[in-house]
Protein backbone atom coordinates (compact mmCIF):
# COMPACT_ATOMS: atom_id res chain seq x y z
CA UNK A 1 0.00 0.00 0.00
CA UNK A 2 1.33 3.32 -0.67
CA UNK A 3 0.86 6.18 1.21
CA UNK A 4 -0.75 9.63 -0.49
CA UNK A 5 0.12 13.07 1.63
CA UNK A 6 -1.83 16.24 0.23
CA UNK A 7 0.14 19.27 1.93
CA UNK A 8 0.05 23.19 1.76
CA UNK A 9 1.28 25.61 3.77
CA UNK A 10 1.55 29.67 3.38
CA UNK A 11 4.34 31.32 4.49
CA UNK A 12 7.47 33.32 3.47
CA UNK A 13 9.83 31.77 1.18
CA UNK A 14 12.57 34.60 1.16
CA UNK A 15 14.62 32.25 -1.81
CA UNK A 16 11.81 29.76 -2.59
CA UNK A 17 14.25 28.44 -5.72
CA UNK A 18 16.96 27.12 -3.16
CA UNK A 19 14.53 25.15 -1.41
CA UNK A 20 14.24 22.81 -5.08
CA UNK A 21 17.44 20.84 -5.05
CA UNK A 22 16.94 19.41 -1.36
CA UNK A 23 13.32 18.33 -1.97
CA UNK A 24 14.36 16.75 -5.19
CA UNK A 25 17.05 14.40 -4.13
CA UNK A 26 15.41 13.63 -0.69
CA UNK A 27 12.61 12.14 -2.39
CA UNK A 28 14.99 10.61 -4.94
CA UNK A 29 16.51 9.04 -1.96
CA UNK A 30 13.37 7.52 -0.82
CA UNK A 31 11.51 7.04 -3.82
CA UNK A 32 8.92 9.79 -3.05
CA UNK A 33 6.98 10.90 -6.40
CA UNK A 34 4.38 13.66 -6.80
CA UNK A 35 4.42 16.99 -7.56
CA UNK A 36 5.21 19.92 -5.43
CA UNK A 37 5.01 24.00 -6.30
CA UNK A 38 7.36 26.22 -4.64
CA UNK A 39 6.60 30.09 -4.43
CA UNK A 40 7.92 32.91 -2.33
CA UNK A 41 4.32 32.40 -0.75
CA UNK A 42 4.91 28.94 0.24
CA UNK A 43 4.16 24.84 -0.86
CA UNK A 44 1.60 23.31 -2.33
CA UNK A 45 1.28 19.63 -3.36
CA UNK A 46 0.76 15.98 -3.34
CA UNK A 47 3.64 13.20 -2.81
CA UNK A 48 3.28 9.67 -2.94
CA UNK A 49 6.08 6.79 -1.38
CA UNK A 50 6.42 3.94 1.73
CA UNK A 51 5.82 5.62 5.39
CA UNK A 52 9.42 5.80 6.18
CA UNK A 53 9.79 7.91 2.75
CA UNK A 54 6.45 9.85 3.30
CA UNK A 55 7.69 10.58 7.45
CA UNK A 56 11.18 11.38 6.17
CA UNK A 57 9.68 14.19 3.38
CA UNK A 58 7.43 15.70 6.08
CA UNK A 59 10.37 15.77 8.44
CA UNK A 60 12.34 18.01 6.00
CA UNK A 61 9.43 20.41 4.83
CA UNK A 62 9.11 21.33 8.67
CA UNK A 63 12.22 22.57 8.80
CA UNK A 64 11.83 25.17 5.95
CA UNK A 65 11.04 28.54 6.96
CA UNK A 66 7.88 29.02 8.39
CA UNK A 67 6.65 25.75 7.95
CA UNK A 68 7.16 24.14 11.96
CA UNK A 69 3.33 23.95 12.52
CA UNK A 70 2.10 22.97 8.67
CA UNK A 71 -0.58 20.17 8.50
CA UNK A 72 -1.06 17.35 5.51
CA UNK A 73 -3.70 14.77 4.72
CA UNK A 74 -3.01 11.16 4.43
CA UNK A 75 -4.49 8.76 2.73
CA UNK A 76 -3.72 5.43 0.71
CA UNK A 77 -3.51 4.38 -2.90
CA UNK A 78 -3.65 0.31 -4.33
CA UNK A 79 -0.32 1.45 -6.57
CA UNK A 80 1.79 4.34 -7.20
CA UNK A 81 -0.40 7.01 -8.40
CA UNK A 82 2.44 9.40 -9.44
CA UNK A 83 4.74 8.18 -12.48
CA UNK A 84 7.58 10.66 -11.12
CA UNK A 85 8.24 13.43 -9.02
CA UNK A 86 7.81 17.64 -10.39
CA UNK A 87 9.02 20.14 -7.96
CA UNK A 88 8.54 23.56 -9.63
CA UNK A 89 9.10 26.60 -9.00
CA UNK A 90 5.55 29.26 -9.58
CA UNK A 91 4.53 32.85 -8.98
CA UNK A 92 1.78 31.54 -6.63
CA UNK A 93 1.03 27.70 -5.15
CA UNK A 94 -2.66 28.04 -6.71
CA UNK A 95 -3.34 30.66 -9.15
CA UNK A 96 -5.86 33.35 -8.14
CA UNK A 97 -4.35 35.84 -10.01
CA UNK A 98 -5.00 39.06 -7.00
CA UNK A 99 -1.37 40.03 -5.99
CA UNK A 100 -2.97 41.28 -2.68
CA UNK A 101 -4.50 38.21 -1.71
CA UNK A 102 -2.45 37.34 1.35
CA UNK A 103 -4.15 33.96 3.62
CA UNK A 104 -1.12 34.44 5.92
CA UNK A 105 -2.46 38.03 7.06
CA UNK A 106 -5.89 36.72 7.34
CA UNK A 107 -8.39 34.12 6.35
CA UNK A 108 -11.84 33.09 7.34
CA UNK A 109 -13.23 31.25 9.67
CA UNK A 110 -12.56 27.29 10.52
CA UNK A 111 -15.01 25.13 10.08
CA UNK A 112 -14.08 21.54 11.52
CA UNK A 113 -15.99 18.67 9.46
CA UNK A 114 -18.25 17.87 12.38
CA UNK A 115 -19.44 20.89 12.43
CA UNK A 116 -20.03 21.64 8.69
CA UNK A 117 -23.06 20.00 8.34
CA UNK A 118 -24.99 22.16 10.21
CA UNK A 119 -23.34 25.48 9.28
CA UNK A 120 -24.38 24.56 5.57
CA UNK A 121 -27.86 23.55 6.41
CA UNK A 122 -28.74 26.91 7.87
CA UNK A 123 -31.26 29.39 5.74
CA UNK A 124 -28.70 32.28 5.73
CA UNK A 125 -25.96 30.55 4.80
CA UNK A 126 -24.79 30.22 1.03
CA UNK A 127 -22.63 27.18 0.42
CA UNK A 128 -19.81 28.09 -2.76
CA UNK A 129 -17.85 25.38 -4.62
CA UNK A 130 -14.53 27.16 -5.24
CA UNK A 131 -13.18 24.43 -7.43
CA UNK A 132 -13.17 23.99 -11.22
CA UNK A 133 -16.12 22.67 -12.84
CA UNK A 134 -15.08 19.69 -13.89
CA UNK A 135 -14.18 18.48 -9.88
CA UNK A 136 -17.19 19.78 -9.17
CA UNK A 137 -18.84 17.78 -12.05
CA UNK A 138 -18.60 14.27 -10.33
CA UNK A 139 -19.29 15.69 -6.29
CA UNK A 140 -20.29 18.37 -4.14
CA UNK A 141 -21.76 19.38 -1.39
CA UNK A 142 -25.69 18.76 -1.31
CA UNK A 143 -26.98 22.15 -2.24
CA UNK A 144 -23.74 23.55 -2.67
CA UNK A 145 -23.72 26.66 -5.49
CA UNK A 146 -21.10 25.71 -8.54
CA UNK A 147 -19.76 29.17 -10.13
CA UNK A 148 -18.51 26.96 -13.49
CA UNK A 149 -15.11 28.55 -13.58
CA UNK A 150 -12.59 26.94 -15.75
CA UNK A 151 -9.86 27.53 -13.73
CA UNK A 152 -9.63 29.48 -10.26
CA UNK A 153 -8.49 32.67 -11.72
CA UNK A 154 -12.21 33.39 -12.85
CA UNK A 155 -13.41 33.19 -9.36
CA UNK A 156 -12.89 37.01 -8.67
CA UNK A 157 -14.71 37.76 -11.13
CA UNK A 158 -17.24 35.71 -10.63
CA UNK A 159 -17.64 36.82 -7.52
CA UNK A 160 -17.97 40.65 -8.55
CA UNK A 161 -21.00 39.40 -11.24
CA UNK A 162 -22.37 37.86 -8.39
CA UNK A 163 -21.85 39.69 -5.69
CA UNK A 164 -25.34 40.83 -5.28
CA UNK A 165 -26.86 37.58 -4.51
CA UNK A 166 -25.96 37.20 -1.25
CA UNK A 167 -26.42 40.38 0.03
CA UNK A 168 -26.72 40.06 4.07
CA UNK A 169 -26.15 36.22 4.11
CA UNK A 170 -23.55 34.10 5.47
CA UNK A 171 -20.74 32.62 2.75
CA UNK A 172 -19.09 29.11 3.52
CA UNK A 173 -17.11 27.63 1.02
CA UNK A 174 -14.71 24.71 0.11
CA UNK A 175 -12.31 23.04 -1.97
CA UNK A 176 -10.37 19.89 -1.90
CA UNK A 177 -7.80 20.60 0.59
CA UNK A 178 -8.30 23.92 1.85
CA UNK A 179 -6.07 26.41 -0.29
CA UNK A 180 -7.95 27.57 -2.41
CA UNK A 181 -10.01 28.54 0.13
CA UNK A 182 -7.47 30.19 1.98
CA UNK A 183 -7.32 33.00 -0.90
CA UNK A 184 -10.73 32.88 -1.79
CA UNK A 185 -11.59 33.76 2.04
CA UNK A 186 -9.16 36.36 2.15
CA UNK A 187 -10.27 37.59 -1.12
CA UNK A 188 -14.16 38.20 0.05
CA UNK A 189 -12.78 40.01 3.33
CA UNK A 190 -11.32 42.26 1.36
CA UNK A 191 -14.85 43.06 -0.59
CA UNK A 192 -16.28 43.51 2.51
CA UNK A 193 -18.22 40.56 3.19
CA UNK A 194 -17.82 40.01 7.44
CA UNK A 195 -19.16 36.77 7.79
CA UNK A 196 -16.86 33.99 6.19
CA UNK A 197 -16.46 30.38 6.91
CA UNK A 198 -14.24 27.72 5.17
CA UNK A 199 -14.26 24.38 5.69
CA UNK A 200 -11.35 23.34 7.28
CA UNK A 201 -9.03 20.27 5.73
CA UNK A 202 -11.39 20.46 2.56
CA UNK A 203 -13.27 17.50 1.38
CA UNK A 204 -10.66 15.21 2.25
CA UNK A 205 -10.83 15.58 5.77
CA UNK A 206 -14.52 15.87 5.96
CA UNK A 207 -15.05 12.28 3.55
CA UNK A 208 -12.15 11.24 5.77
CA UNK A 209 -14.02 12.11 9.70
CA UNK A 210 -17.79 12.16 8.63
CA UNK A 211 -19.58 9.22 8.65
CA UNK A 212 -21.17 8.27 5.11
CA UNK A 213 -24.43 7.95 6.65
CA UNK A 214 -24.36 11.34 8.12
CA UNK A 215 -22.91 13.08 5.40
CA UNK A 216 -23.88 15.90 3.03
CA UNK A 217 -21.69 14.82 0.42
CA UNK A 218 -23.13 13.55 -3.13
CA UNK A 219 -20.76 11.97 -5.42
CA UNK A 220 -17.07 11.18 -5.31
CA UNK A 221 -14.32 13.88 -5.02
CA UNK A 222 -11.79 14.52 -7.93
CA UNK A 223 -7.97 14.18 -6.85
CA UNK A 224 -4.98 15.50 -8.92
CA UNK A 225 -3.45 12.05 -9.06
CA UNK A 226 -3.92 8.70 -10.93
CA UNK A 227 -6.37 7.72 -8.38
CA UNK A 228 -8.85 10.02 -10.16
CA UNK A 229 -11.35 10.40 -7.25
CA UNK A 230 -12.14 9.19 -3.82
CA UNK A 231 -15.19 8.69 -1.54
CA UNK A 232 -15.91 8.80 2.16
CA UNK A 233 -12.85 7.20 4.22
CA UNK A 234 -10.84 8.61 1.04
CA UNK A 235 -11.35 4.91 -0.53
CA UNK A 236 -10.21 4.99 -4.33
CA UNK A 237 -13.40 6.16 -6.67
CA UNK A 238 -13.65 4.11 -9.73
CA UNK A 239 -13.44 7.27 -11.91
CA UNK A 240 -10.60 7.35 -14.90
CA UNK A 241 -9.19 9.97 -16.89
CA UNK A 242 -9.06 11.42 -20.51
CA UNK A 243 -5.73 11.25 -21.67
CA UNK A 244 -6.55 14.11 -23.83
CA UNK A 245 -8.35 16.64 -21.95
CA UNK A 246 -8.01 15.53 -18.55
CA UNK A 247 -11.35 15.49 -17.37
CA UNK A 248 -13.21 12.31 -15.01
CA UNK A 249 -15.10 9.54 -16.76
CA UNK A 250 -17.70 7.35 -15.48
CA UNK A 251 -16.96 3.81 -16.01
CA UNK A 252 -20.22 4.05 -18.42
CA UNK A 253 -18.28 6.69 -19.90
CA UNK A 254 -15.25 4.43 -21.25
CA UNK A 255 -18.23 2.37 -23.30
CA UNK A 256 -19.32 5.68 -25.41
CA UNK A 257 -18.70 5.73 -29.16
CA UNK A 258 -16.64 8.74 -28.78
CA UNK A 259 -14.31 7.62 -26.23
CA UNK A 260 -10.69 6.20 -27.37
CA UNK A 261 -8.34 5.70 -25.01
CA UNK A 262 -5.48 8.10 -24.84
CA UNK A 263 -7.34 10.40 -27.84
CA UNK A 264 -11.17 11.45 -27.09
CA UNK A 265 -14.19 11.52 -24.61
CA UNK A 266 -17.64 12.32 -25.26
CA UNK A 267 -16.45 15.69 -23.46
CA UNK A 268 -13.85 16.65 -25.73
CA UNK A 269 -14.34 15.34 -29.09
CA UNK A 270 -15.54 17.92 -30.92
CA UNK A 271 -12.96 20.62 -28.62
CA UNK A 272 -9.65 18.68 -31.01
CA UNK A 273 -9.00 18.43 -34.39
CA UNK A 274 -8.32 14.89 -36.57
CA UNK A 275 -4.56 16.27 -36.78
CA UNK A 276 -4.46 16.55 -32.43
CA UNK A 277 -6.47 13.04 -32.10
CA UNK A 278 -3.64 11.47 -34.47
CA UNK A 279 -1.10 12.91 -32.63
CA UNK A 280 -2.60 11.40 -29.36
CA UNK A 281 -3.06 8.08 -30.93
CA UNK A 282 1.02 7.97 -31.79
CA UNK A 283 1.41 9.25 -27.96
CA UNK A 284 -0.23 6.84 -27.26
CA UNK A 285 1.26 3.61 -28.55
CA UNK A 286 4.37 4.90 -27.03
CA UNK A 287 3.17 4.92 -23.54
CA UNK A 288 1.89 1.58 -24.38
CA UNK A 289 5.42 0.42 -25.62
CA UNK A 290 6.92 2.10 -22.54
CA UNK A 291 4.79 0.38 -20.10
CA UNK A 292 5.72 -3.13 -22.19
CA UNK A 293 9.57 -2.31 -20.92
CA UNK A 294 8.49 -1.10 -17.73
CA UNK A 295 9.79 1.90 -18.20
CA UNK A 296 7.49 5.23 -17.80
CA UNK A 297 7.06 7.21 -21.16
CA UNK A 298 8.38 10.72 -20.62
CA UNK A 299 4.35 12.14 -22.09
CA UNK A 300 3.23 10.33 -19.08
CA UNK A 301 1.28 13.43 -17.25
CA UNK A 302 0.31 13.21 -13.45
Amino acid sequence: MVTVAALYHFTRFEDPEALITPLKELAASNGVRGILLIAKEGINGTIAGSRAGIDAMIAHIKTLPGCADFVWKESSASEMPFPRLKVRLKQEIVTMGQPEVDPVCAVGQYVDPADWNELISAPDVAVIDTRNDYEVAIGTFKGAIDPETVSFRQFPEWWEQNAERFHNMRIAMFCTGGIRCEKSTNYLMQQGVNQVYHLKGGILKYLEDVPAEESLWEGACFVFDERVSVGHGLVEGDHSLCRACRRPLEPADLKRPEYEDGVSCHHCLSERSEEDRERFRERQKQIALSKARGEIHMSSRV
